[in-house]
């Protein structure tokens, strides 16, 4: 295994911030040149004002397990002093560094899956409904349409979702400026055939972002005929990560929420053609 950090700022000139770590298995079997594996980008979320350490590490840890190489997105948030969408074009940039270096990295550049949780659920979102508008928004096309996405307890409309998000994602923006903004932020209603295929969790006893966010999400999949998967768990709290104990006090309420990394994992592997 190793591990380390890029600073995208530093490899791409149009970003303010953001730190993609990377945790990666080497080669493990002798002779396999052509050897390579699907990779996760993970999303934290954190109200769009700090990035929780929680949903970092143990989510990349959980994938590699599944046979996935793994990064971590620290993307910058409003205490940063940036606006939207820096956020949106770090995830953009982070997408295209991990395919550009896909050899290096032993990845299938055709098998990278966006996985993010509550606001980082909303960036992920964000993405798989922008990525075609990315090239504009910076005049320069970037390799970040996921091949697929993992949106857990996410934010995904204002009107029933997590207003702190909201708040911090569109401070400094005019009244007029938000509503325009709102019409691809609020993601259900952003939805179109270029969207790609989605895993949504959520749970019934989130108090944070209501379950009413992946339903929307959802619904809005359905209307396109977009393959998603859906698991709405009728108890746990919001934040749940890998819903195990390392992150969480012991609770036998919360075991069966821990299945979710795999059924994600068996829905990331419909688009994938590596044996492992």
């Amino acid at each position: 295994m190793k591990a380390f950090k890029v600073n995208l700022k530093e490899e791409y000139s149009f970003l303010e911030g953001g730190i993609l770590e990377c945790i990666l298995t080497e080669k493990v079997m002798d002779g396999a040149e052509d050897w390579k594996r699907p990779a996760v980008v993970v999303v934290p979320g954190g109200a769009y004002a700090y990035t929780s350490r929680r949903e970092g590490e143990p989510i990349a840890n959980a994938f590699q397990g599944k046979g996935f190489q793994t990064f971590i997105l620290w993307y910058a948030c409003e205490p940063d002093g940036v606006r939207y969408p820096e956020q949106l074009l770090e995830l953009a940039a982070a997408m295209d560094y991990v395919r550009k270096n896909a050899k290096e990295f032993c990845v299938n550049p055709e098998e990278v899956f966006p996985v993010g949780f509550s606001a980082g659920g909303h960036l992920v979102g964000n993405l798989a409904v922008e990525h075609q508008n990315v090239e504009q928004k910076i005049g320069q096309e970037l390799a970040c349409k996921p091949t697929a996405v993992g949106l857990c307890y996410p934010v995904i409309s204002q009107i029933h979702g997590h207003q702190g998000s909201y708040d911090n994602l569109l401070n400094g923006y005019t009244d007029e400026a938000k509503t325009e903004l709102l019409k691809t932020l609020n993601l259900n209603e952003a939805v179109s055939e270029q969207t790609p295929p989605a895993f949504i969790w959520s749970t019934v006893e989130d108090s944070a972002v209501p379950t009413d966010n992946a339903l929307r999400f959802a619904m809005a999949m359905d209307k396109f005929r977009i393959p998603y998967e859906l698991h709405v768990y009728p108890l746990g709290w919001h934040g749940l990560s890998t819903a195990d104990y390392e992150v969480n006090a012991p609770n036998e309420q919360i075991k069966k929420v821990r299945r979710w990394v795999d059924d994600c994992a068996e829905f990331f592997r419909l688009y994938i053609k590596e044996t492992y």
